[in-house]
């Protein structure tokens, strides 16, 4: 493994040339900068290079395709969708390849006027031609997200170059394109893409955008690295020469880093929770609790219906009563999350249902209803034996796995844990149905037809991760997300999707513990870090490194 560390005074001062490129050992000179001088000005430096702690490598890096945080973690900066969250914008909406959206009220289309003046990384045009191509054949065809949000675009009119119209076949709710904006239409280079394997294509490791960031190189499990758009559309930014993804070794690894003054930043709590009391207490480091509203985690139970004991809703309520979320909030999460027990979180008001009937941790009343349901504990005092998958991609996670099993062995439950890698979990939960119960996080992101009613919705094909792969099939909520998806009145839409929570918590196709977001730390040089709620995922054009 190899590091982008030059020496600790030139370190933020680095030009963006690949002769700037040293490459030393993790644990090398750590990097650094003169406090005196314009270090601490407050009108922002232009120059440096950010260095930042690696999630992932994705094997598809396009977002239009994979819109995973995972992903947008690192293509959002050189990747761009029609608008971005914001903290005080529109709609809680500032406007990036679009300029201004608006639905017609029957719900049949929305224009979008397009920004003037933007190229591609290549120096070919951006145009009207580019988002209809990326909406019509990667965002409705191809994307995980895009799918439930254009299943009804038909056409996409272009009558001039800054001008796209989606025509829907069938009422699509404003309100549903509108707050899925930022996170399914990262446009794409019709050029190209158009005649090509889309999927298979080499730009998707490779990325040509309209970002403030250039894809620069890929080294596997070493960094990615980006280098300023010096054709930017906005003036004056980006103000980073660079940033780089230094893949660290693990976990705890990103947080010596911090101290040692290697990295600038850690995202996605790349910092493990139980560390940060200590790290908030070093001085020059920052903890950052906000600018993730907009990827609100759920930590929830995913079950097999197929199973004849977990079809029983006597034995799904027994699993939730035996729940302590309280515990597993104040230990597993030490704060960091709250309490949940339905599928729309807090943080979006204007659809969450906070009246829903709640399993409170009651192990007397789970063992009640495991006798109800005819499942009394034999000679041994197990009930019967359960395969517990917990997913592995927190530390959290295999945590509340761990909890998970005890607590349903004190109610005569064997929760027998079977331990993957990320995509063999993937494919045991979401395309063979290889398991019994499963611990899962999908990600609410500000609708619930955006990434929520897939949750629930029957008939779904096997492969799709984080959708209904359990066998769970219930016909008033089936109808409750299809009225829901044509409902262009935005009250009733509402209402529609109260109504759905509070059918999913009496019927538990699965069961909500808690709702979490992340932590990011960084060095308190970097500025303007957290400034919208989806702040890890968003392109970073206004970040900037005093010093």
């Amino acid at each position: 493994m190899s590091a982008f560390f030059p020496t600790r005074r030139r370190f933020l001062a680095a030009s963006a040339s690949a002769a700037a490129l040293t490459v030393l050992p993790l644990g090398g000179v750590p990097l650094g900068g003169t406090q005196s001088g314009r270090a601490w000005a407050q009108e922002p430096v232009r120059g440096g290079r950010l260095v930042v702690a690696g999630d992932s490598e994705p094997t598809n890096l396009n977002p239009a395709i994979v819109a995973s945080n995972g992903v947008f973690f690192v293509a959002s900066k050189v990747i761009e969708p029609l608008a971005e969250q914001s903290y005080g914008g529109t709609d809680g909406l500032e406007p990036r390849l679009a300029t201004s959206w608006e639905g017609s009220e029957d719900g049949l289309s929305v224009t979008f006027r397009l920004r003037e003046g933007v190229s591609w990384h290549d120096g070919k045009p951006f145009t009207a031609a580019d988002v209809a191509f990326s909406a019509l054949e990667v965002w409705k065809k191809l994307q995980n997200l895009g799918r439930v949000v254009f299943r009804n675009l038909e056409t996409v009119e272009t009558p001039d170059d800054h001008t796209a119209i989606f025509k829907f076949s069938a009422p699509t709710p404003f309100q549903l394109i509108r707050n899925a904006l930022p996170v399914v239409t990262s446009v794409l280079p019709a050029h190209l893409y158009r005649d090509t394997d889309i999927a298979r294509n080499p730009a998707n490791q490779k990325l040509v955008g309209t970002g403030p960031f250039v894809f620069a190189e890929h080294r596997p499990g070493e960094y990615f690295l980006l280098r300023r758009n010096e054709n930017y559309w906005k003036k004056g930014e980006p103000l980073l020469d660079e940033i780089v993804y230094q893949f660290l070794p693990d976990r705890a690894a990103a947080g010596n880093a911090l101290e040692a003054e290697e990295i600038h930043l850690a995202a996605f709590s790349a910092v493990p929770l139980a560390d940060l009391d200590r790290i908030s207490q070093v001085p020059g480091l920052k903890v950052h609790a906000n600018g993730y509203e907009g990827l609100t985690y759920q930590l929830v139970v995913e079950i097999n219906h197929r199973r004849k004991e977990l079809a029983d809703l006597k034995v799904r309520q027994a699993i939730a009563h035996a729940i302590d979320r309280d515990f597993v909030v104040k230990t597993i999460f030490l704060g960091y999350a709250k309490p949940a027990f339905g599928p729309i979180p807090a943080t979006d008001p204007t659809f969450f249902e906070p009246d829903l009937p709640r399993a409170a941790f009651d192990p007397a009343r789970a063992e009640a209803l495991l006798d109800e349901a005819g499942y009394k504990r034999g000679d041994g005092g197990t009930r019967f034996a359960l395969r517990l998958l917990p997913a592995p991609f927190f530390n959290e996670t295999k945590q509340f796995g761990d909890y998970l099993r005890q607590a349903l062995a004190k109610i005569g439950i064997d929760a027998q844990i079977v331990g993957n890698d990320t995509p063999a979990h993937l494919k045991a939960v979401y395309t063979d149905h290889d398991f019994d119960i499963a611990v899962a996080t999908p990600v609410y992101r500000s609708d619930p037809a955006i990434s929520t009613t897939i949750l629930f919705q029957s008939g779904l094909p096997a492969g799709v991760p984080f959708s209904n792969q359990y066998g769970f099939a219930d016909q008033p909520i089936d109808a409750l997300i299809d009225q829901a998806a044509a409902e262009i009145d935005g009250a009733r839409r509402a209402g529609l999707y109260r109504q759905l929570q509070k059918e999913v918590a009496q019927k538990l196709p699965l069961i909500n513990v808690a709702d979490f977001s992340f932590i990011t730390v960084a060095r308190d040089t970097v500025r303007n870090v957290s400034d919208n709620p989806r702040w890890a995922v968003s392109n970073w054009s206004n970040v900037w490194i005093a010093g």
